[in-house]
């Protein structure tokens, strides 16, 4: 257990503080609140309440007479108050186990109940001091990291000039990376808080690197500085960057709004997807750029999409899928099969037009600005593993859109409008882009697939599972050029494929 002590001056400062912490817990913790009446327990839930149900006109009762309160809000939360508890063995018919297995538990006067509450309960102790309150914390060292995390978060808003900013959570995505809506209150409009920390090394892989380094995903918030400085400075609509600590991985950035280029029900708005492939011809028609300067003494260096990058993406599929799927590992001469196949298309790349490509753009990623005009509509998040690689991967990325299905008339109306705009910009070879088109979409549909079983599998994440029949949709499709005929061969081999697939 580590602990911390903080000066709370008023009402505001123990609110902030509640409104911090809900940021920073999750779904079976136990916080217990204890102190004098009027110490600030009541006022610390009530915003944390408020705060998890973005919500600050919810009416958050005491629970003296009811004992407990339960919100279904983003986390579930519980809120006790044992003081007229008779006994700790009443605890279980309040449903506190139940409480904790779904959510988090609020427990105010736990002294009534202390042994049956968990031993690894955060424990917050309310005192007066002058006009405010000192709270003593303390709690097991993974909450605790989020906590100070949380914490120094503040402290980061408050040396970029916002004082008294109130942060809601926003998002988190499938990686470590999470994001708070950040209202200012200075009549501007909100902003985004991207949480970022270093990437902690993984097990080593090969040559000495852990996978993130192999396949070249940001390890900190440089490249995603760097990158958004480049497409801003191409005339695109990227983040604008108002505060950052590149060192604790922290950045306050421009909100470019909500909307995405899907519609209410979730189906791709045909005009939005068309004006992202015409965007990016616009992209990879202009010179590439590899070394961006961030600060002094701060350069990112834009990687390349490389071999090894290109066969640790693609081993996903052996290492994840094949063994999900057959309930066996891929034997040695599987994988020395299936690599061989892939050094050979790696090599075809060799001639592939290469430019920046920003790794995942599709609908998650690609927002749509309504009120502005011409290729501002469109504001691009999420490109801190850009590469220099083919620009064909880019195109099959949007054209088949992981989280979405791209019927086939829209995606040939992309693939239209991207090669026109092409043409109209200067020489293009059109056959060799339609080769490196499927011979990346092929990529990353391999790639695909094992991720969304090391999500299920790994981290606990099997609500991505949902896209792996899309995924193989995608796959058969880019497996229908010559060119991968030895990678359709050995998925037919594998039992990846249906051997039918060998005539579509």
């Amino acid at each position: 257990m580590k602990s911390l002590e903080r000066l709370l001056k008023d009402e505001a400062a123990t609110i902030e503080f509640g409104e911090d912490l809900a940021l920073a817990l999750k779904a079976g913790e136990c916080v217990a609140l204890s102190g004098d009446l009027g110490a600030g327990k009541s006022t610390f839930a009530r915003a944390f309440i408020r705060a998890m149900a973005d919500d600050e006109t919810l009416e958050v009762p005491s629970p003296t007479f009811t004992l407990v309160q339960s919100y279904d809000l983003r986390i579930p939360v519980a809120h006790f108050d044992l003081y007229r508890l008779a006994d700790a063995s009443e605890l279980d018919e309040l449903g506190f186990d139940e409480a904790l297995a779904d959510g988090i538990c609020l427990v105010e006067w736990p002294e009534k109940a202390e042994e049956a509450l968990p031993a690894d309960r955060i424990t917050l102790t309310f005192s007066h001091e002058d006009d405010g309150r000192r709270i003593h914390l303390t709690a097991p060292d993974a909450a605790f990291e989020r906590i100070t995390r949380s914490l120094a978060i503040r402290k980061f808003l408050i040396d970029a000039a916002h004082p008294y900013a109130r942060r809601r959570h926003l998002s988190g995505d499938a990686s470590i990376r999470a994001y708070e809506r950040i209202d200012t209150q200075d009549g501007a409009p909100a902003k985004i808080l991207m949480d970022a920390p270093r990437h902690k090394p993984g097990p080593i892989l090969q040559d000495g690197k852990y996978y993130q380094q192999l396949a070249h995903i940001a390890e900190d918030v440089v490249p995603f500085v760097a990158i958004s400085q480049l497409l801003r400075k191409r005339g695109f609509a990227a983040p604008a960057i108002y505060a950052r600590d590149l060192d604790q991985g922290l950045l306050l950035i421009e909100n470019l709004g909500s909307e995405g280029i899907l519609d209410t029900d979730g189906r791709p708005v045909a005009e939005r997807y068309i004006e992202g492939a015409r965007l990016l011809a616009r992209l990879h028609a202009q010179p590439a750029e590899r070394d961006i300067a961030v600060a002094e003494g701060v350069v990112h260096s834009i990687p390349d999409f490389d071999r090894t990058a290109i066969r640790i993406e693609t081993s996903l599929l052996v290492d994840w899928y094949l063994p999900w799927k057959r309930g066996r590992p891929a034997s040695d001469d599987e994988r020395r099969e299936y690599f061989a196949v892939w050094d050979g298309l790696i090599d075809v790349l060799a001639s592939a037009e290469k430019n920046l490509l920003l790794r995942d753009f599709h609908s998650p990623n690609i927002l749509w600005r309504q009120d502005r005009a011409g290729f501002d509509r469109i504001g691009i998040i999420d490109f801190q593993d850009a590469m220099i690689g083919p620009t064909a991967y880019d195109v099959a990325s949007l054209v088949q859109d992981a989280r979405v299905t791209i019927e086939p008339d829209l995606a040939k109306r992309m693939m239209t409008a991207y090669i026109s705009e092409r043409r109209e910009l200067g020489p293009f070879d059109e056959a060799t882009f339609r080769r490196d088109w499927h011979l990346m979409a092929a990529q990353r549909n391999c790639k695909l697939a094992g991720i969304w079983v090391r999500l299920k599998e790994r981290d606990g994440k099997p609500g991505y599972m949902k896209h792996m029949p899309r995924t193989f949709a995608y796959l058969e499709h880019a497996l229908s050029h010559q060119v991968l005929t030895p990678l359709r061969e050995w998925c037919i081999k594998a039992g990846i494929l249906a051997p039918e697939s060998a005539n579509r």
